[in-house]
């Protein structure tokens, strides 16, 4: 199985990316979908973020009010990463068990979309690694655009993550999005060639097709074995 590690920064375009590969057929895995499950009224999560941050951050049906606890920890560099290390085990969990549930069916190729990939260490399960790039400028107009928000909000927003000339030089892919829509097209219609080629053969292993010849491997051999044992016996 190979697991496509996709990240970028906010409004990077990372979204449109996955997007186009939910649309050849191929299944993403969304780590923001798994952190909205994880904070949903009644969860262990749920329960962690409000014994920590009160009911003040609770909308008038108990849901957790998600801009506005964007707003406390995207504020704040220790609250930030004190929300991170309380809900990584629930999000970490909820992605395996993502996986699973897709390598249990078959497929040979999925996308981890992760926008903390690297500072959550899961760029080491992933390969290739896609980074989806734009310019700080482009970076922060597209923001400010989408979301309505004032500067300075955009601008806590964008540094409380992870450059993306960091992520971009970690990156085994880069997709430039400071162009067309068609320009990512073209560039996407290249990245799809290459994580859809042959697996390699650790991750044909890993895949269920794999396994499922190596277990009817161990079973021949078991049943073999236990022919020659009891013919010699005899």
């Amino acid at each position: 199985m190979r697991i496509v590690g996709l990240t970028g920064g906010i409004a990077s375009g990372k979204s449109t990316v996955s997007n186009l590969f939910k649309s050849h057929d191929i299944p993403v895995v969304d780590a923001d979908v798994v952190a909205r499950e994880v904070l949903k009224k009644g969860s262990g999560g749920w329960k962690k973020v409000v014994e920590a941050f009160g009911e003040e951050i609770l909308l008038d049906n108990g849901e957790v009010n998600r801009p506005k606890l964007g707003q406390i920890v995207f504020a704040d560099p220790d609250k930030r990463q004190f929300l991170n290390r309380l809900l990584a085990p629930y999000i970490s969990s909820g992605i395996f068990w993502e996986v699973a549930k897709l390598w249990l069916k078959g497929y040979r190729v999925i996308v981890l979309d992760v926008p903390l990939l690297f500072e959550a260490k899961m760029d080491k399960f992933t390969t290739p690694i896609i980074v989806v790039w734009v310019d700080p400028e482009t970076q922060i107009q597209r923001l400010l655009a989408r979301d309505k928000s004032n500067e300075e909000d955009g601008r806590n927003r964008i540094n409380a993550q992870m450059p993306l000339e960091d992520k971009k030089s970690k990156a085994d892919i880069v997709i430039d999005n400071t162009g067309s829509l068609d320009d990512l097209n073209e560039q996407f219609q290249k990245v799809l060639v290459r994580v859809t080629g042959p697996l390699t053969w650790c991750q044909f292993w890993r895949s269920r097709q794999g396994v499922s010849i190596i277990l009817a491997s161990l079973s021949s051999g078991v049943v073999l074995c236990a022919k020659a044992f009891n013919n010699n016996r005899s």
